[in-house]
């Protein structure tokens, strides 16, 4: 029978194989999918299939910068944390990020069909999924950012890859001061997980959404019963400052401030002066492993009882 381009397309979604051997395995089969299967599986092509539905919730974050200017942060899964420490899966993070370093794609899946830039044979998908079979788990290459900056780039990693951090600045002096203090930054983000840079950032829906519970909850409060107008408003007003300085990065308590009251917009102002400079922070990016994905809870006992009574 006649193999078409959805047939093709199909396929390759199943395995992960790439388009060509997807093809020549629908040829030889005569379009039998389950049949095209199992050869792809044959001859190493598919080693892929009875992973990918594997849940990938652990993996590692690296954040890379070239000459303080050209960054690039990436997280890619792997199913357990003990392949996340393996050699093989961090040589591999590390190509995927001078990847992200060098692409022009904007989203994951244009990434996975450009050429792999350690072997120009291949693509990153088709990599992707040759290093499924070698290290034996499902990988996914979750996401990742890009900053070219005309200031500052500093990176920082926590835990060996738990967590990312890239902090662009735009400075008019460039030195280890100054590149210790973005670090210093670099770190309260990690810790402290801020959403926005200041609060010039926040979408005024946010704060609409945001006064309209706080409302309600002060209306609801008993010992807010009878106060005038003017305090309750005053009320609304500071609970919302309170949750902005929370989730807003200057405005936060800078967490190695000595006497815990300095803000990390007073840290930065404080580092400029120092250094007889102009130091703005422009932006972050946070990646942290497995965040937002939904871990399947495994229980070994089970799992063994019910390989030995298969």
């Amino acid at each position: 029978m006649a193999v078409t381009a959805a047939m093709v397309k199909e396929l390759r979604e199943m395995t992960g194989a790439g388009v060509m051997a997807c093809k020549n395995a629908l040829v030889e089969t005569d379009g039998n999918f389950e049949s095209a299967i199992e050869l792809l599986r044959k001859k190493g092509e598919a080693t892929a299939v009875k992973k990918a539905g594997r849940i990938a919730a652990e993996g590692a974050v690296l954040a890379i910068v070239e000459e303080d200017k050209n960054a690039a942060i990436v997280e890619v899964n792997s199913e357990t944390d003990f392949v996340a420490k393996n050699d093989k899966f961090k040589t591999f993070v590390a190509n995927v990020a001078d990847q992200v370093l060098a692409t022009s794609a904007s989203d994951v899946e244009g990434l996975l069909a450009e050429k792999f830039i350690k072997d120009e044979s291949k693509t990153v998908k088709e990599e992707l999924v040759s290093q499924i079979a070698v290290i034996g788990e499902n990988l996914t290459i979750r996401r990742f950012a890009k900053i070219n900056s005309d200031g500052i780039v500093v990176p920082y990693i926590h835990a060996g890859g738990r967590i990312g951090v890239l902090v662009e600045a735009s400075t008019s002096v460039v030195n280890d001061e100054v590149k210790e203090a973005l670090k210093n930054i670099a770190m309260q983000i990690t810790a402290m997980k801020p959403v926005y840079t200041n609060d010039s950032e926040v979408d005024e829906e946010y704060k609409a959404h945001e006064l309209e519970i706080i409302k309600s909850q002060i209306e609801n409060d008993p010992k807010m019963a009878g106060k005038p107008e003017k305090v309750i408003n005053g009320a609304i007003m500071g609970r919302l400052n309170k949750q902005l300085k929370e989730i807003c990065l200057l405005d936060q308590v800078y967490v190695k401030a000595e006497d815990g009251k300095q803000s990390v917009a007073q840290y930065v102002a404080q580092v400029a002066k120092a250094n007889n400079a102009t130091v703005a922070v422009k932006g972050f990016v946070r990646f942290e492993t497995g965040e937002g994905i939904e871990k399947k809870e495994e229980n070994f006992a089970e799992e063994v009882a019910k390989q030995m009574n298969a």
